[in-house]
């Protein structure tokens, strides 16, 4: 069937098309240059009017484009609509019902993976988009049209409602998942610590993302968490204890997450490791030779020594070298160096020795050789980080030597190993979770670590809990991003706040949170006390006022309680503590630098030494080239770890805090502390 314009309709109409052929499931609009075929699965509305004289048929297609035929016969064009109509209709009523069909088949696909029984994950959603796109593009139907049909239009707003409220969705789903697994398995929640996990970590427990960071101020029950977690995969058969990897960062920390394993979850088949313990397991597990870790890494005299020898034999036999030395410790660390031979000098030694240990564990932590490192220093500091390196390649050559003499490794290079390991294929990870405790101390080389072991298999879970507010190991290579941009590094996922401390009282809690988010850099998370506490909580004293504050304490202190009294630097250890055992016999106290003290807490807390200059609190914000070379560069804010260092401090304590300060010359936390309000007490 066919219509055409009129002779005069054409002539008028000046209209590139003048007559329409209907096809067995389309129409052919066609003139005497140009033609359009228009199939019914693109055609969204067929429009026949009339104007003065002649009919016009318009064919809406998708993306608003209207094709159009003008200067037709009214009673011609009304016929070729009708039957045009009947056989569009005809046949969209047949594509519904297929139509229908690919619709419920894709929300049947749709419920299986959003399975109440299971969390919904991103990449779950990213599956349903796709399911529900794939159908899409499936139907014999346009999109616009599926609304006007009855048995497609619930179907279709399901599948809309799916791709247009995705998150909603998601949030939906894993609420009402929560709650029926906190309901379900609540004697787990309430039985695996001491104390039953509160809503903010049982909620931490159960979520199921790929990867799940959960930040856990000061004293929220990080370490809870994680060990629910682990008994969490073993209940619910995700896991078995063999494909379950915790990683802590230090012996004591693993040995401490064992104990609480073997009591809490009654197995010893799960043991915790340290990214240097995974690393070693892993180069034995993929190569014939099993490697032997130095004794040096755990024997931080003798590695100060053979450092120190190393330095003063170049110095003494080196001109130059000595010139090099003596310009960059009095230069650029202002140091005032003995005339002769200052290498000789204990000072100095003693001063030294630990920044050379630093320095070389940073050269050894960057892996490169040592043009690769001045490559990527920064510009402005390449021409003089070149010379500092010159200097202590000699340092890093003695280094190597003493591992080939021993035939063994350190843990940069054990680390290094491990991933080539990984990446050359040599081992295949058994593990399909990963927990790991004090994420905010990672490295780019443990992160790159962990990067090697979930490459092997996508699908392997990363469940991560730390706190960016006790970020305090940038100067060993931690870099915080790795923390605050987690998702940028490790995968698309979850992030969560446990938002009780089980720790301090709310005054503490207020003063350290206040404190620590004037930093805007700082990721904001909500930390309540369950004890109220009173304004002198936090006190300001100064520090001459020291004695008579442990004169007080032990008036009303009990045996059990302990005090514990930190400063920046071991060397500011007051000397009267000497004597506390005799002085305050009853008094139970320890001192230890504020770095030392994080994971400790006690009933009182002393912090010394808030005072400005060279042994002040913030430390003098002087950085040597080494470090700007070799780690990343420092927060765009005042003195940011140096705060995070005193949160630290603040919350150790459960009661009471102290922070001593000189009259003369107060630290600048003096005064950013009174703004909160902290009182100034003129005794103990």
């Amino acid at each position: 069937m066919e219509l055409k314009a009129t002779s005069l309709g054409k002539r008028l109409a000046q209209h590139p098309y003048d007559r329409v052929t209907l096809l067995t499931a389309g129409v052919k609009v066609a003139g005497d240059k140009h033609e359009y075929l228009i199939p019914f699965n693109q055609l969204l509305a067929i429009n026949c009017k009339r104007g003065l004289v002649w009919g016009e048929l318009e064919f809406v297609l998708p993306d608003d484009k209207v094709v159009r035929l003008h200067g037709t016969e009214w009673a011609d064009t009304q016929r070729f609509w009708q039957q045009l109509s009947l056989q569009w209709n005809g046949w969209s009523e047949e594509m519904s019902e297929i139509s229908a069909g690919v619709l419920g088949e894709a929300l049947n696909a749709v419920e299986q993976l959003a399975d109440a029984s299971k969390w919904l994950r991103r990449r779950d959603m990213q599956a349903i988009r796709q399911r529900i796109l794939d159908a899409y593009s499936a139907l014999p139907l346009p999109q616009a049209r599926l609304n006007d049909f009855d048995r497609c239009r619930e179907l279709w707003q399901a599948c809309e409602a799916w791709l247009n409220d995705t998150e909603k969705r998601r949030a939906t789903h894993n609420q009402a998942y929560t709650d029926a697994m906190l309901t379900r398995y609540a004697d787990f929640f309430n039985g695996v610590e001491s104390a039953a996990l509160n809503p903010s970590q049982a909620r931490a427990v159960v979520n199921g993302e790929d990867a799940l960071l959960v930040l856990a101020g000061a004293g929220s029950g990080k370490t809870s968490v994680l060990v629910a977690r682990a008994g969490w995969l073993l209940l619910r058969q995700e896991a078995s204890a063999e494909q379950i990897l915790l990683l802590a960062f230090g012996r004591k920390a693993a040995q401490e997450m064992d104990e609480r394993i073997a009591q809490r979850l009654h197995t010893d088949e799960i043991t915790a490791r340290t990214f240097h313990s995974l690393a070693l397991y892993i180069i034995s597990q993929g190569s014939r030779k099993s490697p032997t870790l130095t004794a040096l890494e755990n024997d931080t005299a003798a590695r100060h020594a053979l450092l120190i020898e190393a330095w003063q034999t170049q110095c003494r036999e080196k001109k130059a070298q000595l010139k090099g030395w003596r310009q960059w410790l009095s230069e650029e660390l202002a140091w005032t160096l003995p005339e002769g031979e200052f290498w000789q000098d204990p000072g100095v030694v003693r001063r030294l020795a630990p920044r050379l240990d630093r320095w070389l564990g940073l050269m050894r932590m960057h892996g490169g050789a040592q043009a690769q490192m001045i490559a990527d220093a920064p510009d402005e500091v390449r021409e003089l980080f070149s010379k500092r390196i010159k200097l202590l390649a000699p340092l890093l050559k003695a280094w190597k030597a003493a591992l080939k003499a021993e035939d063994a490794v350190d843990f940069a290079g054990l680390i290094h190993q491990a991933i080539n390991v990984l990446d050359k294929g040599r081992f295949v990870s058994p593990w399909k979770h990963i927990l790991v405790d004090e994420f905010q101390d990672i490295s780019p080389q443990r992160a790159a670590l962990l990067a090697a072991l979930r490459r092997q298999n996508a699908h392997t879970t990363l469940f991560a809990v730390g706190d960016d507010w006790q970020a305090i190991y940038r100067f060993s290579g931690a870099q915080m991003s790795l923390t605050t941009a987690f998702h940028h590094h490790f995968g698309e996922g979850d992030r969560m706040a446990l938002d009780t401390t089980y720790r301090f009282n709310a005054r503490i809690g207020e003063v350290a949170n206040r404190f620590i988010q004037q930093n805007p850099h700082q990721l904001a998370k909500p930390l309540n006390s369950l004890s109220a506490g009173d304004k002198k909580a936090v006190t300001l004293l100064t520090e001459d006022r020291f004695e008579a504050l442990l004169d007080k304490l032990s008036g009303y202190a009990k045996p059990e309680e302990r005090i514990l009294v930190m400063a920046r630097y071991h060397h500011l250890r007051p000397s009267v503590l000497d004597k506390a055992h005799t002085r305050w016999p009853k008094l139970n106290i320890d001192f230890m630098t504020i770095h030392a003290s994080k994971g400790q807490q006690a009933d009182y807390a002393i912090i010394l030494g808030l005072n400005e200059g060279r042994d002040g609190f913030p430390a003098e914000a002087r950085e040597s080239i080494m470090e700007q070379a070799l780690l990343p560069a420092p927060e765009d804010f005042p003195d940011a770890e140096e705060r995070r260092l005193l949160y630290v401090a603040l919350t150790r304590a459960r009661q009471k805090v102290w922070l001593l300060f000189d009259k003369a010359q107060p630290s600048v936390f003096v005064d950013a502390l009174k703004a909160l309000d902290v009182p100034v007490a003129r005794k103990p």
